[in-house]
């Protein structure tokens, strides 16, 4: 365990250690091809590529230098660890707010996510990202806790103009919600009066508010409160996957919401 330890120390405490490993594990190089890479000195360089020769990790070939076997085993290892640091560095802020126990996929699916956070300028920017994809989307999905006035807005607006076609799933608690405001009321009743959009009500939890918008997965974060964190947003194939099943699920268990439930 010592000895793997200082060997990670080794490549972490020298980012031209790493770089020189990547470009070595990717393909050949030569002496001078690696120091235009990196940046690195001569001598710099040269104590880099002796230690990595004495730990066995490249080889002279023809012209240069390439990673061994296991060099390019300590590479993809490294970078990976690299990779997870540098995707749990960005979900740090907000991990508290992620419902972890129900997202089915491993979080290394953000890495190219936006985090989108409330400023003190910008208190409503995970609202805004959210409704930056809903005013583009030729089809939106949802399942949710609640209604959002301004998603519920844009969706109701470009329903009723022919733009979108729109699925939602709900829990009992968010229709109750929209039952009781004047204007929510209104703009659901308007929704799903069009042919174009379904909504459906859950009597179970629904512990998410997910929007899909065409290929993209939004999620708004709250706290234990309700109140609005933070936002996160990704197109990758398995969180849009995750996202369609999960949606599949909470539809087939909820039943399509009847007008008079509006009434006030």
């Amino acid at each position: 365990m010592e000895s793997a330890l200082s060997e990670i120390e080794f490549l972490a405490l020298s980012p031209n250690r790493v770089a020189v490993l990547r470009r070595l594990a990717e393909e050949s190089h030569t002496r001078t091809d690696l120091a235009v890479a990196t940046g690195a000195s001569q001598a710099t360089l040269g104590r880099i590529l002796r230690d990595f020769e004495e730990r066995s990790w490249i080889r002279r070939v023809e012209g240069g230098y390439a990673a061994t076997a296991t060099g390019e085993l300590i590479a993809d290892g490294f970078l990976d660890l690299l990779a997870i640091l540098e995707i749990e560095g960005e979900l740090r802020p907000i991990v508290r707010y992620l419902p972890t126990d129900e997202l089915g996929f491993d979080l290394r699916r953000f890495e190219d996510a936006t985090i989108t956070v409330p400023s003190g300028t910008k208190p409503n920017a995970p609202v805004k990202r959210v409704l930056d994809f809903l005013r583009t989307a030729a089809d939106v999905r949802v399942f949710s806790h609640a209604f959002n006035e301004g998603s519920l807005r844009v969706i109701e607006e470009r329903v009723s103009a022919g733009e979108t076609t729109f699925e939602g799933v709900f829990s009992r608690s968010a229709l109750d919600a929209v039952a009781d405001d004047a204007g929510l009321r209104r703009r659901l009743g308007s929704l799903i009066d069009t042919s174009s959009a379904t909504v459906r009500v859950r009597d179970g939890e629904i512990p998410l508010a997910v929007t899909v918008a065409d290929g993209a997965v939004h999620m708004l974060l709250r706290d234990e409160n309700g109140i609005l964190q933070a936002s996160v947003d990704t197109d990758d194939p398995a969180v849009r996957d995750w996202a369609r099943e999960t949606f599949e699920a909470y539809w087939e268990t909820a039943e399509r919401v009847d007008p008079d439930e509006l009434t006030h």
